[in-house]
């Protein structure tokens, strides 16, 4: 099979044009995959069975192997599979019923709202400086934008008579995004006075502006957060896709449908938004175990209510 290996990887360099790295991790897995095949005394390729895939893969997670990488050792095989029966070297694939290992999704990290609270009242706003700062970490947790979206804001993009703002996603995709009362308070007191004043005589179409006239950049933002959260006592790890996990977090909490989420946050999938669900769940049943006394009879919590969705800041 050693042959066929190195037809293949050629294949696959030349044709699909993979980058380097992508074609040595090919090579590396599948010799390891022709190992175990060999030590189960099949060496054709084309008398490959399904349950051989399958063995192979039960024995990259015995030897420690993630969700992740057996995910790519089953990519290499049945690319490589797939590549025997395009040139007619084989009239079966092994890993056609084969479902990808899939791993499991870390719940993300988001702060409380007492958290929230304590991180929104920690700018100085008797200072320029500090009214763009609370307009910015205002408008941050109201909307759940990307750091990227909010530092790329222009001036037009934003629409505060009417509370909604456009935000430039990935790929270039526009989204309108609504915004709560406090939030485009916030906005129009920076631009009423602090935004020129920062910016002297200079001029900027940027929204969020440093004192040199040039946009707020994503580090800028990170660090200004993270010095934030040190003021308000916030001790966990801090940035600014936390905030966006709590955005979306305390909505889903209120009963916000996932549809509406999915449409805020610019998540191409409803999977991606789904994960929200299960951050409700956990949470749900870690005050069940707290609290109820008799919580370790009880196989789940109790449904969640339906309440009508509302942002904890939208009218606040």
């Amino acid at each position: 099979m050693e042959g066929l290996l190195d037809a293949f990887i050629a294949f696959i360099r030349a044709e699909r044009g993979l980058s380097g790295k992508t074609v040595d991790a090919y090579a590396a897995d599948l010799t390891v995959y022709f190992e175990d095949l060999r030590a189960r005394g099949v060496l054709a390729a084309e008398r490959v069975k399904q349950e051989d895939v399958s063995e192979h893969l039960k024995r990259l997670g015995q030897r420690g192997l993630s969700r992740r990488s057996q995910a790519r050792h089953l990519a290499a095989i049945r690319g490589f599979h797939r590549f025997l029966i395009a040139e007619k070297l084989a009239e079966k694939d092994p890993t056609e019923d084969l479902d990808t290992p899939r791993s499991a999704r870390k719940l993300p990290s988001f702060l409380t709202l007492e958290e929230v609270e304590q991180l929104l009242a920690a700018p100085d706003e008797r200072h320029p400086a500090g009214q763009r700062d609370k307009a910015m970490l205002e408008l941050l947790y109201a909307t759940g934008l990307r750091v990227s979206e909010l530092c790329s804001l222009g001036i037009n993009d934003v629409q505060l008579g009417a509370g909604y703002l456009v935000a430039k996603g990935k790929g270039s995709k526009e989204r309108v995004v609504p915004v709560g009362r406090m939030a485009v308070e916030k906005v129009q007191e920076y631009l009423a006075g602090p935004r020129q004043f920062l910016l002297g005589k200079k001029e900027s179409r940027a929204l969020f502006v440093t004192p040199r006239g040039g946009p707020f950049t994503r580090m800028g933002f990170w660090k200004l957060l993270k010095r934030y959260a040190l003021k308000a006592g916030i001790r966990k790890p801090i940035s600014p896709h936390k905030l966006r996990h709590s955005f979306a977090t305390h909505l889903v909490e209120r009963g916000a449908d996932l549809r509406a989420v999915q449409a805020m946050l610019g998540h191409a999938d409803l999977a991606t938004t789904q994960i929200y669900t299960h951050v409700n769940s956990a949470r749900l049943r870690a005050v069940y175990d707290e609290h109820h006394p008799r919580s370790d009879t009880v196989a789940r919590p109790p449904p969640r209510p339906k309440r009508r969705p509302q942002s904890p800041r939208s009218e606040t």
